[in-house]
């Protein structure tokens, strides 16, 4: 039995040598080709497909594409290359988005899909070539690059305004038990776990069969040990659905209404009235909130009084309407993508302005110098509000509002002096039709409970609207491109503070030195 056990691992070790010659050795183009398709390959993980095990072949596959003596600027397009995979492959979706406002935009649609995964591309290159000045065995190199995707990963999601969508560390959320390491290393810990998994694989070639097994026994335990923890938080936790704030009930609305429809005037007064009997049909009488999602309605209701009192009309006997809407200042010289809270007779209880805006379609960068408009109507960019703010709103625990895509930033959700004991995020995804894009919005929104132990409500216009627990548990959902209502009872907080919660990316910024630590301990060769 032991000596066919070690032939097996002979052969495993051949095998892994062999092709791991054969990438070092590839001339550029074809090096810069494979690191590509290597790329897309490692999208398979991320949502709405979740296949994990794909990440093992891409990043073990990038660490055999630096070899030693690899030039900076092979090293730098060997990583870029690779970015162009994932994100051409991961983000396709945006290029939806120009064509879905305006057939005339189509000039857009390249830039979105092409020029946007350039940008985010550089990230990786740079961490190619970082890692490739430190030279060594493939341990060695798989340790350097799981360091520089680390600290590039958490730049990605920092600098220029911040784009962290799709970071690799959302390849491992397709369980609810490895989701829930989230709660202790934030989502840029856990992609430093998962490229810290996936790039150790690659030492299973050349090296002492000692330190071959070593990287594999690690590459294996990380996810191992992941979900094992999170399985014991979730045995914990309370029953599924069982632990909601008493009295409290709410409707969310999704009026499934293409954008194209959503911005045409003659169709305002249509919209707005679908909104409204959405949520007074067949309403039971515990539901003491309403809740449309964002820009539900496009009159600023702070200061056209009427709409606001037609609004009031199906407010719940001492409850709220909670939606988003336009707000415009009294000079017209601003406008905000807000949302506001109504009551039964018309007046505006709260206002709340996103803070977070997407470049180039609420705001035109660099507007002095570029000749463009923003893509989203209207030739005004929109202003941004002061940050996270968390509402104490009537008859509802305190809450923090985030709008559209704003959600997708860790540890920048909640009001850290002031928290909230519940998240609430009004969102829009008609602009991707039927593509990933909406999928992975919403399981990007998902990991935000987890991190902050906060129950999370999803409005969304034609979906996805959704229910989730303090432990990213779903509790309810309306799919994409369906008409209706979620009638659902508000989730407690989870009974203590998680760990990112308290402490943020400091946790990230451990996890980075002990790599380093690692690193420099590592053998060179």
């Amino acid at each position: 039995m032991a000596t066919k056990k070690a032939s097996a691992l002979d052969n495993l070790w051949g095998r892994a040598d062999a092709l791991a010659g054969r990438l070092a050795a590839l001339p550029w183009g074809r090096r810069h080709a494979v690191a590509a398709i290597l790329g897309a390959v490692a999208t398979l993980a991320l949502p709405p497909i979740y296949l994990m095990p794909v990440l093992y072949p891409a990043f073990a596959g990038l660490v055999w594409l630096l070899p030693r003596g690899l030039g900076w600027v092979h090293a730098f397009f060997t990583g870029w290359w690779f970015g162009m995979g994932f994100f051409v492959s991961s983000l396709y979706w945006i290029g939806f988005a120009p064509y879905t406002l305006s057939a005339s935009l189509w000039w857009a649609v390249p830039i979105a899909m092409i020029l946007l995964p350039m940008g985010l591309s550089i990230f990786h290159g740079v961490a190619t070539m970082a890692a490739s000045r430190w030279g060594g065995g493939h341990l060695r190199r798989a340790l350097a690059l799981t360091l520089a995707l680390g600290i590039t990963e958490w730049l990605r999601g920092h600098i220029f305004t911040g784009l962290p969508w799709n970071l690799a560390g959302y390849g491992w959320v397709g369980s609810d038990a490895m989701a829930q390491a989230a709660s202790v290393f934030g989502m840029y810990g856990v992609t430093v776990l998962a490229v810290a998994s996936a790039t150790l694989a690659a030492g299973v070639a050349r090296g002492s069969p000692r330190r071959r097994m070593a990287a594999l026994a690690v590459a294996i335990a990380l996810p191992l040990v992941a979900w094992a923890g999170g399985a014991v938080r979730l045995a914990a936790a309370p029953e599924q659905g069982a632990d909601n704030v008493p009295g409290v009930g709410l409707r969310i609305v999704q009026a499934n209404i293409p954008q194209k429809k959503k911005w045409e005037p003659e169709l305002f007064a249509r919209n707005f009235s679908m909104h409204r009997e959405l949520s007074a049909k067949d309403r039971p009488d515990w539901i003491t909130h309403v809740i449309w999602p964002e820009t539900a309605v496009v009159i600023d209701l702070t200061r056209f009084p009427d709409w606001a009192e037609a609004a009031a009309a199906i407010v719940p006997p001492g409850g709220l309407l909670l939606t988003g809407t336009l707000r415009r200042a009294v000079n017209q010289q601003q406008i905000w993508n807000s949302m506001v809270a109504v009551d039964g007779q018309g007046n505006i209880t709260e206002v709340f302005d996103k803070f977070h805006l997407v470049p180039f379609g609420e705001y035109m960068p660099l507007r002095s110098i570029l000749p463009f408009k923003k893509l989203t109507q209207g030739s005004m960019d929109f202003s941004a509000g002061p940050g996270p703010r968390t509402l104490q709103l009537k008859g509802i625990p305190p809450v923090g509002p985030l709008i559209c895509y704003e959600v997708i930033f860790p540890g920048e959700v909640v009001d850290r002096a002031n928290r909230p004991e519940w998240l609430l995020n009004f969102t829009n995804d008609a602009w991707y039709g039927q593509t990933a894009g909406p999928h992975q919005h919403m399981a990007i929104s998902r990991m935000r409970t987890i991190e902050e132990g906060l129950p999370l409500i999803r409005s969304a216009n034609t979906g996805i609207s959704a229910v989730f627990d303090a432990y990213g548990r779903e509790i309810a959902r309306l799919d994409l491109n369906t008409q209706g209502v979620l009638d659902v009872e508000l989730p407690r907080p989870a009974a203590t503070l998680t760990l990112y919660g308290q402490f943020g990316d400091i946790i990230t910024m451990f996890l980075i030195v002990l790599v380093f630590l690692s690193l420099l301990r590592a053998p060179n060769n």
